[in-house]
């Protein structure tokens, strides 16, 4: 395949910036140059070294645009892809008015294609190039996300939610259909191109106590698999699952004695955390994962960044859609930063960035392959317009640093700030 080269200004991290002076943190380039071939970065420097690398590459240049690692989104819902700004209460009024009447449709094949092919449209032009996603409970939904991932070539995870009480009719599955099902689906997708399959029980309120033993089989069987839920998001939601397991400590100890709790765990939300939880967190690795725009909608409370990260605790941050209330990660960062702010935490701008980078695909294990632009990775690469709309450029005109910058993005970006989006080193939003 033909050499590319991408000129503009690169921003890549290393590692998390402990502050706003943590130099050493990441790479930014003035006049940068990516060298890609067959999807792979295979240069990053600057443009006058690089090119000379490869005279004969083509060139496309974003200058004065910043490019950095595309966004990766570490929880997300397919299936509500229309649900989105559904006006409702708090969690469970709002999954039985909305969620579960939209996810009935999924059992469709026609269905389930046509929202795939839009909710990728929506990741492209937000510049998600990675997302784990929850698909619905019929293997229809979850062979049309695959389906749509790999016509795009796009690195996503995923996975059929397991559920078999607690949902109406059409929406429950069995501990046997659900366990053959996911094992099909694990055989089909898993590994092929760049999907990755997530075992994703819904949470201890849709599983009975049958199907998490048939969890903790699939876990058990497949450990190269990811696992996703969720924790703790909302009180009405913890009170209930105390009296569906009435013997589990608290909640975390629902997964946690069947034995689904690793560095491959991700748990959205888990907002109301006992010390004990907190502690079997640092012991198994598992992660929680922020979903600010989510838990404001829903009024589901304060996630305590800080205070898990004192403990060692790696959390990843997403959108939630469709509770969330956009599919962009520089709004995503925005209300992350102001809920942080109501606890007197603080998120400076390049930790931001590295956390809707590098920092997912960390929590992901896939940081040897996205979210940075570090030679040998994948050329999933987004470019940022500062000044993509009149206020923002009357506020760049002020700036005077990239710090400055980042945070003008992360608080008045959004889709319109994406001025492309390459997947795999091929531009997939214009």
């Amino acid at each position: 395949m033909k050499l590319k080269l991408l000129r503009g200004r690169i921003l890549t991290f290393h590692h998390e910036p402990r502050n706003g002076d943590d130099d050493a943190a990441y790479t930014y380039i003035e006049d940068g140059a990516l060298l890609i071939r067959d999807g792979i970065i295979q240069q990053v420097g600057t443009f006058e070294t690089v090119s000379t690398m490869a005279p004969t590459a083509l060139v496309t240049d974003h200058r004065p645009h910043l490019m950095l690692a595309g966004f990766i989104d570490a929880h997300i819902h397919f299936p509500q892809v229309q649900v989105i700004g559904s006006w409702g209460s708090q969690l469970l009024n709002w999954l039985n008015d909305y969620t579960f009447p939209q996810e009935a449709l999924y059992a469709d094949p026609d269905h389930s294609k046509n929202m795939a092919s839009k909710f990728f449209d929506q990741l492209i032009a937000h510049g998600t190039t990675t997302a784990a996603a929850f698909c619905s409970v019929h293997k229809t939904s979850v062979d049309a996300f695959f389906k749509e991932a790999s016509t795009r070539g796009m690195r996503m995870l995923g996975g059929k939610v397991l559920m078999d009480r607690n949902a109406p009719e059409g929406l429950r599955d069995t501990p046997q259909s659900g366990y053959d099902d996911t094992k099909a689906l694990i055989d089909t997708w898993h590994g092929t191109g760049r999907s990755g399959y997530v075992i994703t029980p819904r949470f201890a309120i849709t599983s009975s106590p049958a199907q998490m033993e048939m969890v903790q089989a699939l876990a058990s069987e497949y450990d190269e698999c990811h696992i996703q839920t969720h924790l703790s998001e909302n009180h009405d939601e913890i009170a209930y699952t105390a009296e569906l397991y009435p013997k589990a400590r608290d909640y975390l100890d629902i997964y946690h004695s069947y034995g689904l709790l690793s560095a491959k765990t991700l748990l959205g939300h888990s907002i109301h955390l006992k010390p004990r939880e907190i502690d079997v967190l640092v012991a198994t690795g598992a992660h929680p994962v922020f979903c600010p725009t989510s838990n404001l909608f829903l009024g589901s409370g304060l996630f305590d960044d800080a205070g898990l990260r004192a403990k060692g605790i790696t959390n990843g941050i997403a959108t939630d859609v469709g509770a969330g209330t956009s599919y962009s990660m520089l709004q995503t960062l925005n209300e992350g930063y102001k809920v942080l702010q109501l606890q007197g935490q603080s998120l400076h701008p390049l930790q931001a960035f590295h956390w809707a980078t590098r920092g997912n695909a960390c929590i992901l294990g896939l940081e040897d392959k996205i979210g940075t632009l570090d030679v040998g990775t994948e050329a999933d690469v987004i470019v940022l317009n500062s000044k993509s709309t009149g206020a923002m450029a009357l506020r760049m005109d002020c700036a005077t640093s990239l710090s400055e910058e980042l945070f003008i993005l992360q608080m008045m970006g959004d889709d319109r700030a994406i001025t492309e989006v390459y997947v795999a080193g091929e531009p997939r939003k214009s």
